[in-house]
């Protein structure tokens, strides 16, 4: 069986042969907000499914593709559609991709997910910068054979999310005239939505948002020393006070604040510099 190293760079040639640049930001884009990647300039597509070892979505609402681009002259890679620990595949496999970024030249992860809110004063359609995780998974991407081209087999957490990009994002919801809120976010498994003690316990630990994804990408590129920027859209209210959860009132809300969402992420980006004398 090939080492995780040995199936990242076969991944990762695929690719070159096929798009013959490196992204510098990729986007994972999460449920019911995959419209951006058709924004994206001069499109490349390539399906999960022809990529070496790349899994294949299921859900709803993520469609299985990786879209190369631009936007605002800054090349970009789009994940249109994520994988999930729930979907039954393994930590590593729900990364897999963020190793082929960082391997292709990305340093910007722009990470977005459909959550359910927790703070009282957030409600459905909200958009939530996250300020930083709290892994409720008992796992961890990073568990197993560490390979010293990826990261150090320690890597702190204490940053995750870059508070550079968190400020541009900040600055450019005031300029769009997007309200914009900011929190702790919360990681668990599901397919499950969180019981109402459930939601009492993340509550009390600080957390802001609940959802089921999001956290392993983010573990492995800061592993891999990427800047990060989290953005929740916050699809319905947690525990009792919101009735009953379903994954088409998810993606409901989320195509109705997917505008606010487009505008302000492609505008970040068009904020984002980077050192051209590498």
């Amino acid at each position: 069986m090939d080492s995780m190293d040995v199936k990242v760079m076969e991944a990762v040639n695929y690719i070159k042969l096929q798009v013959g640049y490196n992204p510098e930001v990729a986007i994972i884009l999460g449920s019911g907000l995959g419209n951006l990647a058709y924004e994206i300039q001069d499109r490349i597509e390539l399906s999960y499914g022809e990529i070496p070892y790349f899994k294949s979505s299921t859900v709803e609402g993520h469609e299985g593709k990786l879209i190369f681009g631009t936007i605002y002259d800054k090349k970009v890679v789009a994940m249109q559609g994520r994988l999930h620990y729930y979907e039954g595949y393994s930590m590593q496999e729900i990364t897999f991709p963020i190793r082929v970024f960082e391997m292709l030249g990305v340093t910007v992860l722009i990470c977005t997910n459909a959550a359910g809110g927790l703070n009282p004063t957030f409600k459905p359609g909200d958009l939530m910068i996250i300020r930083d995780h709290i892994n409720l998974s008992g796992s961890s991407p990073l568990i197993g054979k560490n390979y010293e081209l990826f990261g150090p087999r320690f890597p702190s957490m204490k940053e995750a999310y870059n508070k550079q990009l968190i400020s541009i994002t900040k600055q450019v919801a005031k300029e769009l005239g997007v309200d914009i809120k900011e929190g702790i976010y919360a990681f668990m498994t599901g397919p499950q939505y969180e019981t109402d003690a459930e939601v009492r316990m993340l509550i009390t630990l600080g957390a802001n948002a609940v959802g089921m994804s999001t956290v392993p990408e983010v573990i492995v590129a800061a592993h891999a020393g990427m800047e990060v920027l989290g953005i929740s859209c916050i699809t319905n209210v947690a525990g009792s006070e919101g009735g009953i959860p379903t994954h088409e009132e998810v993606l409901d809300v989320a195509s109705k604040i997917e505008q606010n969402f487009m505008s302000l992420v492609m505008d970040t980006i068009k904020q984002i510099e980077f050192d051209k004398a590498e």
